[in-house]
């Protein structure tokens, strides 16, 4: 336990050396090696990084995670101490949160729960230290076992009994945060933060719902695809020509298809980039920046003959020097990718080869951060790029919800969890059963199957439902190792290192919004473009057609918006953190696309102008109705903004004879006609009855109370006949 000069209270300040800390090493093949520094170069690459302590987020806009998660009232009351069980403890953290941030506008926030009672936990114990005149003592550091609580030493007789008092306290206060510095966050502490940020996600989305009928797609579109949730839904039936058919035996992996390249690939014949180019020169220099953020793949994929995932690992491998290093035959290598770039479908507009390069080339770049130079073994690199370049592979451009909601083969084989990734991983490892395309033959065994266990998580990561969940672990991960010791996350052990590595992926996959503008608008077409065949398909199998897929109504502008702000922003926004201060270029640039096309949303008027203007158009019908009425009958009509309620009496010229009804509802232009065809003869009551906003014009017949009324009108004077109204 470091001093309190030592430790992160709750607002962060300065910033740390980048010494790695770690005197136990973790080697993914191997597991644990005590004694090794992660820098010996006998060890496995460093696991240890510091956690920067960033600057107030005072220049760049904030993500709605820094908001305060409560909708509660500022009081001065503090937590019932007679909670109990989870959604009490979560409930009285959201009071006590209001307080713990209205003080603290301008402080390096701090928002997942764990990491916030950590830093409350801190500075209780630096209070308390001062309070007793105890601020110079330093944490125990006697005991060599966390798992004990501290002893009650004797003191001295010198000491007085509330100096003792105090000593015991400091220390009982000590061993807690020692206890929970140390503990594995992963998972049920990381519910809590998880909770936390769906619950805010949600209000976020409710307010944006609220805003327009576009906003209401663009909150749909997030729910759906972003937060895990029960839907009910109508399950199609498939085709009777379907299920008469003989299907495959479930256990056989579709879209497999047999390699069609050539298996005995000389290495002195390969070319430059791994296949013949009729453009090399200008692929040359597309791929001179492959350590760049923001390559354009469009133009590799162009310049490459469309072998954008091929070029592109090859490149970086030999980069990486991964092939030498795992031994992997170069022929080998170029038939497997090739291989799986051809069952990336070229019918997809957005889930195709294109996209897989581009996410190699994005996770390349960020293993090659500088805050985590040394920390990932070579075989957690190869994990990583192979997991990037199947992770979208045979995907048929529909979301798993539509392939479930269609009862598809892969949903039942699946049994409707991540069936895309699931999918995915499948026809990825399948693939390197087929003649020269096993890039691992030379991996022992024990790599192999860490190998496949890390690609499985990270893959399976990709699935957008589960990315509350992923931001959630990730942000308290940084949170708790930002109060904690010295901000170091260690890294030693195999949950926080895929964790950091699954996350990694994910930003990937989710890049395009922090791409020059250009390339970020060709990603949006293309996406839309499958959102709206997606839509199309939906729509002709008579199904509810999903957010965001129906061309007709989407704004595509308004979903960016919130696409960044619910989802892109707070992922990168947390990235950023974890790797400070190396991402700020990136959050620059996703800050000034958003910025463009917010500025892109056609402009719309408000609901209330909305309601103002309809109401307009309505007053102003029924005025023209009023002055067609009375012109028709030779008198005045009133046209004032109000909204009235007519009565038209109409009077036959014949002794005998009835008018019959309208043929037609609400045709105001033949209420009653004279048996000789003579236009109208009647008087007219103009009732002054307002009548609400959303009444519809219609006409009826008189009631027996409307009979008994013209009785009473006939004792006046005025004669009884049949009449209609004119309701609005």
């Amino acid at each position: 336990m470091m001093n309190k000069d030592s430790r992160f209270p709750r607002k962060m300040q300065g910033s740390f050396s980048n010494r790695r800390h770690s005197c136990i090493g973790f080697d993914v093949e191997n597991g644990l090696s005590v004694g090794r520094s992660p820098l010996d170069p006998q060890a496995s690459p460093g696991s240890g990084m510091v956690i920067q302590a960033n600057f107030p987020h005072s220049q760049r806009r904030e993500s709605f995670l820094y908001r305060s998660d409560s909708e509660f009232d500022l009081s001065p009351k503090g937590p019932s101490r007679n909670s109990s069980g989870a959604s009490d403890l979560e409930e009285s953290l959201k009071h006590w949160e209001v307080n713990w941030l209205s003080s603290r506008h301008t402080e390096d926030m701090i928002v997942t729960p764990f990491a916030q009672v950590l830093a409350s936990l801190r500075t209780v114990r630096s209070h308390f230290a001062v309070i007793t005149n105890q601020q110079d003592r330093t944490a125990s550091k006697t005991r060599s076992s966390g798992s004990n609580p501290p002893s009650m030493c004797k003191t001295s007789l010198a000491e007085e009994p509330h100096q003792q008092l105090a000593i015991e306290t400091l220390d009982e206060l000590d061993w807690c945060l020692e206890q929970l510095e140390t503990l594995k966050t992963r998972h049920s502490v990381s519910e809590m933060a998880s909770n936390k940020f769906k619950r805010m996600l949600n209000r976020e989305l409710t307010q944006l719902s609220e805003t327009s009928r576009s906003g209401n797609q663009v909150s749909e579109f997030i729910s759906s695809t972003f937060l895990e949730k029960q839907h009910d839904m109508d399950i199609m039936s498939p085709p009777t020509k379907e299920k008469d058919k003989k299907k495959r035996p479930m256990s056989q992996i579709s879209g497999v298809k047999k390699a069609t390249h050539s298996p005995s690939l000389a290495p002195s014949t390969v070319p430059r980039f791994g296949v013949d180019a009729s453009q090399e020169g200008l692929l040359a220099r597309e791929l001179e920046d492959v350590n760049r953020w923001g390559i354009d793949i469009f133009k590799v994929a162009e310049y490459s003959g469309n072998r954008p995932l091929t070029v592109t690992m090859y490149t970086v491998f030999q980069e990486r020097d991964l092939l030498k290093s795992f031994k992997i035959p170069i022929d080998t290598f170029i038939t497997f990718i090739m291989t799986l770039e051809d069952h990336y479908r070229a019918d997809v507009a957005y889930h195709n080869n294109i996209h897989a390069a581009d996410v190699v080339q994005s996770t390349h770049v960020l293993l090659s951060t500088p805050a985590l130079e040394a920390v990932f073994t070579d075989l957690e690199i190869l994990a990583a790029l192979f997991a990037s370049a199947i992770h979208d592979v045979d995907h048929p451009g529909v979301s798993n919800q539509f392939l479930i909601n269609t009862n598809s083969e892969l949903a039942l084989m699946y049994n409707d969890s991540s069936v895309l990734e699931n999918h995915h991983l499948a026809v990825g490892f399948k693939l390197l059963q087929e003649d020269n395309c096993d890039i691992f033959e030379n991996l022992s065994k024990k790599q192999r199957q860490s190998l496949r266990k890390m690609v499985i998580d990270m893959v399976l990561a990709t699935d957008m439902s589960k990315h509350m969940n992923l931001l959630a672990d990730l942000k308290t991960m940084v949170e708790t190792k930002k109060v904690t010791s010295l901000g170091v996350l260690l890294l030693d052990n195999y949950s926080d290192r895929i964790q950091v590595l699954q996350n990694m992926v994910h930003c990937a996959d989710l890049s395009n919004p922090t791409k020059p503008l250009e390339l970020y608008r060709a990603w949006t077409d293309r996406i839309m473009v499958e959102f709206f065949t997606q839509g199309d398909r939906e729509r002709d199998k008579g199904m509810e057609i999903s957010p965001m897929c129906d061309k007709q109504n989407a704004s595509i502008e308004k979903s960016q918006v919130g696409f960044i702000d619910y989802i892109v922003h707070p992922l990168w926004e947390t990235w950023a953190d974890l790797v400070h201060p190396d991402a700020q270029e990136i959050l620059d640039t996703l800050e000034d696309n958003r910025e463009w096309y917010q500025s892109m949303i056609p402009h719309s008027p408000s609901p209330n102008q909305c309601q103002e203007e309809e109401e307009e158009e309505e007053e102003e019908e029924e005025g023209n109705l009023v002055g067609e009425a009375s012109a028709l009958i030779g008198g005045g009509g009133s046209t004032s903004a109000d909204k009235f309620q007519f009565e038209m009496t109409l009077e036959e010229e014949g002794e005998s004879g009835t008018d019959s009804p309208p043929e037609e509802e609400g045709r105001g232009s033949e209420l009653s006609k004279t048996d000789s065809g003579s236009g109208f003869d009647a008087a007219t009551h103009l009732l002054p009855t307002k009548l609400s906003p959303d009444s519809g014009r219609t006409f009826s017949l008189d009631s027996e109370k409307d009979i008994a009324e013209d009785k009473e009108a006939d004792q006046e004077g005025i004669s009884g006949v049949p009449r209609f109204r004119l309701g609005t």
